[in-house]
C-alpha cells in the first residue's frame, strides 16, 4: 500500500495529454466478448479498472495480448467460462459490464454483486431489468445469475439514464433477434464511444449521442481496431487543479465538444480556458469570482445525465469553489455519500456548510492547510489531492488506490506540472 505525501501552496505549470477515457475503455473491453475475431482497443489508459478488466477477459478464456503502451489485442475466438472470478468481481464496479457480452455470446453469465467506489448506494435493478426485456432470465440469490436461451428485440423504457446499464442492453440487443428500442438511454462521450465502436464491428445502431437508441440486431461481428476518445474527467480534473493553484496548464487531445457542460460550470466560478485544435489551455490570471445568478442570487453547481455537468466532478468543483471569491451551491443528485469527504475539506480551512447528504454550500476563498487525509472514492480522492496541492505546507493522502484507479501516471503528470508529490509505500 502506498501513500502520496504532498508540499502545497505552488502554481501548477506545463503541458499534459489527456489518457483515454476510463469509462469508455471498460465497456469496450467488455465488447470484445462478442466476436471470436481479433479486437485491437487503442489508448486504453494504463489504470487499475481496466487492467482489472483484461485479467476478467483472460478468465474467460480470451487471449489478451499488449500491442503498444496503450494498445491491446483481444481475441476471443473461445469462451471457456461464463463464470466471473469473485476476487476480481468485487475489485471494480465494472464488471457487471460483462453480464450483457456473455449473454449475448453464451447464453449465461455469473458474477458475484461488482465492487467499485464506496459512494452510496449503487443500485443495479436497471441492467436487471433491460436485461430481462430482452428475455433474459435473472436471479440473484447469491451470486448474480443471468440465463437466456434466446434474446430478443425489445422496445426498452429504463427506469433511469444509467450509462452502464445502457452499455449492458446495447451489448446485449447487438446480438439479439429483431430490434431494440432503448428509451431514457444515456448518452455521455463513453456510451457513445461504445455504440461507434459496436458499429465499427457490424452492428448496427442509430441514435447514437441521443436518450433513444435504435439497435437491429445481427448474427455475428466482426473484429475491430477501434481508438478510445479522451477522458474528459481527467481533463477537467487538470482544469480545475490549474485554477486552484493559479497556475496554467495546457491539455493537449482534448475533444472540445466534451468540454461544453463543463465550459458552464466552471464559468459559473469565473474560470476560462481557450481552445486551439485538440489543446485546451487553462492561463493564469483567472478571475476566479462567483458569477451570480440574476438579482444577485447564490448560482447553483449540479449534476444530471448528460450533456449535463457530469457527477463525477462535483467532488473537483467543490475544491475549485473554496479558492473562489463568493458562496456557491454544490448540489450532487446521485450518490448520498459522495459529499461526506468536505468534513477532511472543513478541517483543512475550507468554509463549506454541509446541509445534507447532497448539498453544500462553499464560501471562499478559504486558505488551506496542509492535513492527513484518507481517499475515500476515485474522483473525491483526486480533489483532495488538488485541494493538498493548493494548501499551505504538508499533507498525505492514504488509500491512494482508489485515486490512482482512475487517474494514469498521476503522480508523474503531477511532477511534470512543478508538484512536490512523492508516492510513498507503508510498512505493513
Amino acid at each position: 500500500m502506498y501513500k502520496y505525501k504532498i508540499e502545497g501552496g505552488i502554481p501548477m505549470r506545463g503541458t499534459i495529454a489527456a489518457s483515454g477515457n476510463k469509462n469508455a475503455a471498460l465497456p469496450c473491453i467488455a465488447a470484445a466478448v462478442l466476436t471470436e475475431e481479433s479486437v485491437i482497443l487503442r489508448n486504453i489508459p494504463n489504470i487499475e479498472d481496466t487492467n482489472v478488466m483484461l485479467l476478467i477477459l483472460q478468465a474467460l478464456g480470451a487471449l489478451v495480448e499488449k500491442i503498444g503502451e496503450h494498445d491491446w489485442k483481444i481475441t476471443a475466438t473461445n469462451i471457456a467460462a461464463s463464470d466471473i472470478p469473485a476476487e476480481l468481481s468485487k475489485k471494480i464496479r465494472a464488471s457487471i459490464l460483462f453480464a450483457g457480452p456473455l449473454l449475448a455470446r453464451t447464453g449465461k453469465a455469473v458474477m458475484p454483486p461488482p465492487g467499485g467506489d464506496v459512494i452510496g448506494r449503487r443500485r443495479v435493478d436497471t441492467h436487471f431489468l433491460a436485461l430481462q426485456e430482452l428475455g433474459a432470465r435473472v436471479n440473484v440469490d447469491g451470486p448474480f445469475m443471468f440465463s437466456a436461451n434466446k434474446l430478443m428485440g425489445a422496445d426498452i423504457f429504463l427506469d433511469e439514464t444509467s450509462v452502464t446499464a445502457t452499455e449492458n442492453a446495447v451489448m446485449a440487443a447487438v446480438l439479439a433477434e429483431g430490434k431494440t428500442i432503448i428509451n431514457n438511454a444515456a448518452s455521455e462521450p463513453h456510451v457513445q464511444d461504445l455504440c461507434n465502436m459496436l458499429v465499427s464491428m457490424g452492428a448496427k445502431i442509430s441514435g447514437i449521442g441521443s436518450n433513444i437508441i435504435t439497435i437491429d440486431g445481427v448474427r455475428k461481428l466482426r473484429g475491430t481496431d477501434f481508438s478510445i476518445g479522451p477522458d474528459f474527467m481527467e481533463i477537467g480534473s487538470f482544469i480545475g487543479l490549474a485554477a486552484a493553484t493559479k497556475g496554467s496548464i495546457t491539455i493537449t487531445g482534448v475533444n472540445p465538444k466534451d468540454m461544453r457542460p463543463l465550459k458552464v460550470a466552471f464559468g459559473k466560478l469565473g474560470i476560462r480556458w481557450t481552445i486551439e485544435g485538440d489543446k485546451l489551455t487553462v492561463g493564469a490570471g483567472q478571475e476566479m469570482k462567483v458569477n451570480s445568478d440574476l438579482g444577485g442570487m447564490i448560482p447553483k453547481i449540479d449534476d444530471s445525465p448528460w450533456p449535463g455537468f457530469p457527477p463525477d466532478l462535483t467532488s473537483i468543483m467543490t475544491v475549485v469553489a473554496t479558492q473562489v471569491e463568493g458562496t456557491v451551491l454544490i448540489f450532487e443528485k446521485m450518490f448520498e455519500s459522495r459529499m461526506f469527504f468536505v468534513d477532511k475539506l472543513i478541517s483543512m480551512g475550507a468554509r463549506i456548510t454541509l446541509c445534507d447528504p447532497h448539498r453544500a454550500v462553499v464560501s471562499g476563498p478559504s486558505v488551506l492547510h496542509g492535513d492527513n487525509l484518507v481517499s475515500p472514492d476515485v474522483r473525491a480522492g483526486m480533489a483532495m489531492v488538488i485541494a493538498a496541492l493548493c494548501a499551505y505546507g504538508e499533507s498525505t493522502i492514504s488509500n491512494v488506490y482508489q485515486i490512482e484507479r482512475g487517474y494514469e501516471n498521476l503522480v508523474e503528470k503531477l511532477q511534470g506540472l512543478g508538484a512536490h508529490i512523492e508516492k510513498i509505500e507503508l510498512d505493513d
